[in-house]
C-alpha cells in the first residue's frame, strides 16, 4: 500500500493551478481574496481551472472574512453559490461556520450540505477557533454519513502549527475514534521543519498557500516550490 502523502495547494487562478499541478500537487483548494483568508471563487474561475488541470478541486464556500455564516439571507446566497458551482461541475468543497459561542453553526452547515447532496468536503480552520474542538468533531460526526466531513483542515491552534503541534499529534493518536475518522489536513503556518514529526504521527495530508509562493501572495504559485514540498513529503 502506498504511503504517499496528499499535498493540497491553494490556487487563485489558472496560472496557480497549472503551476501547482506541474509541481506535483495532488489537489487544489480554490479561493479568491486571500486578504479575507479565502472566499468563494467565481464559477467562471472554477470552470477555467477545471478545464486546465485534471486533479481534484475543493472549492471554498465562504462569503465574508471570519467564521460566522451570517444572516439567513446570507446563508441563502451561499447555498445559491454552491448550487451554481455544482451546476458547473464542482464535486468537492471547503466550508465551516461557528456560532457566536464558538460551537458549530449546524443550521448554516446543514443548509449548505443539503445543496451539496453528498459531495466530499473539508471542515476548514474554523475548527481552530472552536470553543471545544472535541465537541465540534463529535457533533459533525453525528450528521448523516453522507454529510459528515471527510477532512479537517487544521493547524491545531488559531496561532498556527508551531503552537498547535501538540494538539495535532494528540488528535492523530485518536484517529479512528468517534469524531476522529476524518483525515487530518495540516495547514496554517506549516513549514517543512514540521513535517517529520507529523509524518511520524501518521498524518498524511498537508496544505500550503504562502509556502508555494516565494514572492508572497502578490505572486503566483511556483512549480519548483511545490515540487520541493512534494519531494519532502514523498
Amino acid at each position: 500500500m502506498s504511503n504517499r502523502a496528499v499535498l493540497e495547494v491553494i490556487a487563485l487562478d489558472v496560472e496557480d493551478a497549472v503551476a501547482a499541478r506541474a509541481g506535483g500537487a495532488d489537489r487544489l483548494e480554490l479561493v479568491t481574496d486571500m486578504a479575507a483568508d479565502g472566499l468563494t471563487p467565481p464559477r467562471e474561475t472554477f470552470a477555467a481551472i477545471r478545464a486546465a488541470v485534471d486533479i481534484p478541486l475543493r472549492v471554498m464556500l465562504r462569503r465574508t472574512d471570519g467564521f460566522a455564516a451570517g444572516s439567513a439571507e446570507e446563508v441563502d446566497l451561499l447555498v445559491a453559490e454552491a448550487r451554481a458551482l455544482r451546476a458547473e461541475g464542482a464535486r468537492e468543497f471547503v466550508l465551516g461556520f461557528l456560532s457566536p459561542d464558538g460551537s458549530p453553526d449546524l443550521t448554516a452547515i446543514e443548509a449548505v450540505l443539503a445543496e451539496l447532496d453528498g459531495c466530499k468536503w473539508t471542515f476548514h480552520r474554523a475548527v481552530d477557533r472552536a470553543a471545544d474542538r472535541d465537541r465540534l468533531r463529535k457533533a459533525l460526526a453525528e450528521l448523516k454519513e453522507s454529510s459528515a466531513p471527510d477532512t479537517y483542515l487544521t493547524a491545531g491552534s488559531a496561532a498556527g502549527v508551531d503552537a498547535g503541534l501538540p494538539v495535532l499529534l494528540a488528535e492523530a493518536a485518536r484517529q479512528g475514534e468517534p469524531g476522529y475518522t476524518a483525515q487530518i489536513l495540516v495547514g496554517g503556518g506549516l513549514t517543512l521543519s514540521h513535517v517529520p514529526a507529523l509524518r511520524a504521527a501518521g498524518i498524511d495530508a498537508f496544505h500550503i498557500g504562502g509556502a508555494a509562493r516565494p514572492s508572497g501572495w502578490a505572486g503566483p504559485v511556483s512549480a519548483s516550490a511545490v515540487a520541493a514540498w512534494r519531494s519532502a513529503l514523498a
